[in-house]
């Protein structure tokens, strides 16, 4: 408990307390945006399939256009494109408001939607980019670094557990477009504050020699190439994504069925919550255990604990089961990131992310599609039936993915920002490479004897 606390004192120490603040402030928008579009366009307009297709734009601009925003941070620093997408995302989501409002068509509200969505900032992937930078450049250990993401991971649940909340609450207080006018007035105000924050400085981009360097081995035009475990992670969190939807479109089948579909929200809320509790205790987990061993663990748990989902048919059943399941959530999606940080290069990192945060994504809008229309012909069970069917290919990944074994890829330590203080001594042995992270080094050593030979091959990158 005790070291588990000074881990994390320690992570506070990188950050500074007002970067993890700010960043979760403007996480909400992302949260609040999709839903609070589907009940403001539904309210306006009476048109549940009008209000589907916004969404559903909103969705897709996001899917597309979030990994375009995380290369041009890896271009050109955070604090530019943030600004610019913050300030473009404000005026596009008070935009639809005000086109809902005032009775807009569907197709220039649909356009609207997907303006929204594409000039989505991702604080969620970028806070981890800056996060994981600022403790390399402290040379801090893996353990910190865990705990990084297992942070990031319990702030990303508790935002995707509030902000629905805050959009229900303003509905049904006052009127959706009291949600969204907030969602606005959010990512224009801590979204503009994350980007100017002092730590922005460690992700200001490459230098101009290295973007302009030309293509090697491993390399295709200039570009470092992904080792497969990347994509094979992005198919586990749509996969992941797809466990969401089914999940959602069961519980509300089966909320309706008994006739309280107003318990849908509070059933999902349990199970986010505790995905958030489970999700900071990770933060504790020893080194020893690593990420393939993590990666498989989470994802035959999500099995196993899915399973019960296709027999339940009453509430009280129901919130048992999704409660118990929510453990399994987080330490998948907190171990993904953690595989992807580990397997990219420094350079493509915020890409990276976006691309990871925009599979889950892209997956759960398919799944609630799918499963909307199996809970109708078949019942909860068959929307229940997508999320058993997702984990059981998410296991599969996982099984027959090769783990990279230690950390290849190594960021350059330059000066500290002004103020900062590193997260414990340095881990580097006399023998690191120059400008090298030596956490990877006193990792892979660490974890050599646990899993390294199980894996048989270290892949350029963790």
């Amino acid at each position: 408990m005790f070291g588990t606390v000074d881990t994390y004192r320690r992570v506070i120490a990188l950050t500074g307390l007002l970067l993890p603040l700010m960043s979760f402030l403007a996480r909400l928008p992302v949260a609040m945006s999709q839903f609070g579009s589907v009940l403001l366009v539904a309210e306006t307009t009476g048109s549940l399939a009008t209000a589907g297709i916004v969404g559903g734009t909103l969705s897709a601009g996001q899917v597309v256009f979030g990994p375009v925003l995380g290369r041009l941070c890896d271009r050109h620093g955070q604090r530019p494109v943030v600004l610019t997408a913050a300030a473009v995302n404000a005026v596009a989501t008070a935009a639809l408001v005000a086109g809902a409002l005032g009775g807009l068509a569907t197709a220039p509200l649909a356009a609207l939607g997907a303006v929204t969505g594409a000039s989505v900032p991702l604080i969620g992937p970028l806070a981890r980019t800056r996060s994981v930078a600022l403790a390399h450049r402290a040379r801090a250990d893996e353990a910190v670094v865990s705990a990084v993401h297992s942070l990031e991971g319990t702030l990303d649940e508790v935002s995707f557990v509030l902000g629905p909340a805050l959009v229900g609450l303003a509905a049904l207080l006052a009127h959706p477009a009291v949600a969204l006018g907030g969602a606005a007035a959010l990512v224009a105000a801590f979204g503009t504050a994350y980007a100017l924050h002092p730590t922005a400085a460690v992700t200001a981009g490459p230098p101009a020699v290295t973007a302009g360097a030309p293509g090697r081995a491993g390399t295709r035009g200039g570009r470092t190439r992904h080792p497969r475990v990347v994509y094979a992670v992005r198919g586990s969190l749509a996969l992941q994504g797809a466990m969401f939807g089914g999940c959602q479109a069961g519980i509300a089948a089966l909320t309706a069925q008994l006739g309280v579909p107003g318990q849908a929200g509070i059933v999902y809320a349990a199970m986010g919550v505790v995905s958030a509790a489970v999700g900071l205790a990770l933060g504790a987990l020893p080194a020893r255990y690593g990420l393939r061993l993590r990666w498989r663990a989470a994802t035959a748990a999500a099995l196993v604990l899915s399973l019960p989902l296709l027999l339940t048919d009453t509430l009280w059943p129901l919130y048992a089961v999704v409660t118990v399941l929510g453990a399994a959530y987080a330490p998948h999606l907190i171990t993904a990131f953690a595989l992807t940080e580990r397997a990219v290069a420094p350079a493509r990192l915020a890409e990276a992310m976006a691309f990871a945060a925009s599979s889950l994504v892209a997956g759960q809008a398919l799944a609630l599609t799918v499963s909307g229309r199996l809970a109708e012909r078949y019942g909860p069970s068959g929307a229940f039936a997508v999320a058993v069917g997702a984990a059981a290919l998410s296991l599969g990944l996982a099984l027959v993915t090769r783990v990279p074994a230690a950390r290849t890829h190594h960021s350059a330590a330059p000066a500290e920002l002004p103020g900062q203080r590193t997260a414990g001594p340095a881990q580097a042995p006399p023998a690191a490479p120059a400008g090298g992270a030596a956490d990877g080094v006193a990792e892979g050593a660490a974890r050599g004897a646990a899993d390294g030979a199980a894996e048989g091959v270290a892949y350029a990158g963790r």
